[in-house]
């Protein structure tokens, strides 16, 4: 069965869409098949709610974040604006559009809520304690989910993602800088790199798995 998917984009003066051209009908012409975009930002509850109003969807994703653990120290206040409110406006909108009943609402969390860990491995019941603006931030989304649940018997799901990894992984995140780094090394184009806490442990897996468990998620 084929999924009609919309999705948002920033505004940007330059096309920032090239991870997913290839899902164009026509990529050359950004010809929309099953896919449609639509301009928005999480940080707009009227285009959400005009977004969720016109598509009524069945099932939101919300893939959407300032996700740079150390970038997030430096854009506090736009993480949690992001991240954390961010999610809170999308929750908002299903509900303002009178979809709480109809839509299931699947969360992208982060391993970053374990932050400083309470145990090895870390499981469902471990205690979170953030560590970063962006841990913090993904930690009210995660409760303000919780909220809706409970509170409004909204199909809302908490996946708690650890690393993942596909070739469009972008390039400022440490496996693509090792790998680019390791290229250009080895083309003759760098001579040396360097990487951040060489102490930090972190457990990777793969994004259609991911993907494939949030899907299965919302069945």
């Amino acid at each position: 069965m084929k999924m009609q998917v919309h999705g948002i984009v920033r505004r940007s003066s330059s096309f920032n869409t090239g991870r997913i051209e290839h899902l164009y009908k026509n990529p050359q012409a950004h010809i929309e098949g099953n896919m449609k975009l639509h301009y928005g930002d999480l940080t707009d509850s009227t285009c959400l709610v005009k977004i969720i109003n016109e598509v009524k969807p069945t099932e939101i994703y919300n893939l959407g974040a300032q996700s740079h653990v150390k970038i997030s120290f430096d854009l506090a206040e736009y993480t949690a604006d992001v991240d954390g409110v961010g999610t809170l406006r999308l929750l908002d909108a299903i509900k303002t559009c009178g979809l709480i009943n109809s839509v299931k609402f699947y969360q992208a969390s982060t391993s970053e809520l374990y932050g400083k860990v309470q145990e090895i491995p870390q499981k469902e019941t471990t205690p979170f304690y953030p560590r970063s603006p962006y841990g913090a931030a993904k930690l009210y989304a995660y409760w303000i989910v919780v909220n809706f649940r409970e509170a409004y018997n909204l199909f809302a799901v908490n996946g708690i993602l650890f690393n993942h990894e596909s070739p469009r992984r972008g390039a400022n995140f440490v496996t693509r800088k090792i790998s680019r780094s390791v290229a250009k090394i080895y083309l003759g184009q760098l001579e040396r790199f360097s990487l951040g806490n060489l102490d930090a442990k972190r457990d990777w897996g793969h994004a259609k798995d991911y993907v494939e468990v949030g899907i299965n998620s919302c069945s």
